[in-house]
């Protein structure tokens, strides 16, 4: 009798064990997929009058190569969107977990990027895809570490 009580709690524990497994999958990729939507979106949101706080979101949400080659590149850019006036507001059309591990997934995002310049009549929107690594930082947070623009 006393085999079968210690059969039923292996198998218990187990059972339990994968289901904690599966939770934490789960968890993972609905993360993954947050941060590569809003990492989506604060590239393709900026406003000339806010770009210094916009540029500074991007670098929050960043981490690695891109981070340090987005901040050796946003003075320049600053200065550019400033002179131009330009504001971009992107809306996300679709997304996706394209893959995924336990540290580390790849986002498809579709965007709607809607620009317009002082000056210049509005123009219509453009689509953009990119493809958006997102990286585990500490146990419960994630950040982009690379963007590709897709055809």
């Amino acid at each position: 009798m006393s085999l079968v009580v210690i059969c039923l709690g292996a198998l218990t524990g187990q059972l339990g064990w994968r289901a904690h497994q599966s939770d934490q999958a789960k968890q993972d990729r609905a993360l993954f997929l947050e941060v590569g939507r809003q990492g989506a979106l604060n590239l393709t949101t900026i406003d000339y009058a806010r770009v210094d706080a916009d540029v500074q979101r991007i670098l929050d949400a960043a981490t690695g190569g891109f981070h340090d080659d987005f901040q050796q590149r946003a003075q320049p850019f600053v200065a550019v969107v400033k002179q131009a006036q330009s504001k971009t507001e992107g809306t996300i059309t679709a997304a996706g977990l394209e893959s995924s591990s336990r540290d580390d997934g790849q986002v498809l995002v579709a965007v709607a990027v809607k620009t317009t310049y002082a000056g210049v009549p509005e123009q219509q929107p453009h689509a953009w895809r990119m493809r958006i690594d997102v990286h585990r930082v500490g146990t419960a947070a994630a950040k982009v570490s690379k963007v590709e623009f897709v055809a």
